[in-house]
């Protein structure tokens, strides 16, 4: 039993690096990681959250939002799997507006300050670049047409 306890206090060092490994590109070092701190430590959903984020990562939305959700089931006030959530959500069409509200949720009830400088910047950033609908340059192609032009005339 010694050798295990010891073997949990590795716990937090082993989803660190699976985050690290996800921001590494190495999918499969991250998926080892989280599985194995999550045999150490099966009731905290760190493990869980960070297989969601390497989904949401690869816009695997639908998985991504499964995942987080379960989390939420099994711990309702888990602000980060709430934010990640919401953003999961506010990238997939005709789910903005929830997934706007679950970062609004998430960002005034959050206790940790970088989950709640992560929802409030999220929030931002649906405002400014999901929520905007295109100009009429984009829409007609006209701003790559543009750029077109301008590359035949430096040739």
């Amino acid at each position: 039993m010694g050798n295990l306890q010891k073997a949990k206090e590795d716990f937090i060092l082993l989803a660190e690096a699976g985050f690290i490994a996800i921001n590494q590109g190495d999918e499969d070092a991250a998926l080892k990681l989280f599985r194995a701190a999550e045999l150490l430590k099966p009731e905290n959903n760190l493990p869980r959250i960070g297989v969601g984020y390497l989904h949401f990562l690869k816009l695997e939305l639908k998985q991504a939002s499964k995942i987080f959700e379960e989390v939420i089931t099994a711990d309702p006030k888990n602000s980060m799997a709430q934010a990640f959530l919401g953003l999961s959500l506010a990238f997939s069409p005709g789910e903005t507006i929830k997934g706007e509200k679950l970062l609004e949720q998430a960002a005034s009830d959050a206790k940790d300050s970088y989950v709640k400088t992560m929802a409030t910047s999220a929030i931002d950033f649906v405002e400014k670049y999901i929520k905007k609908a295109p100009s009429p340059a984009h829409v007609s192609g006209k701003t790559e047409k543009k750029s077109s032009k301008k590359e035949k005339k430096g040739k």
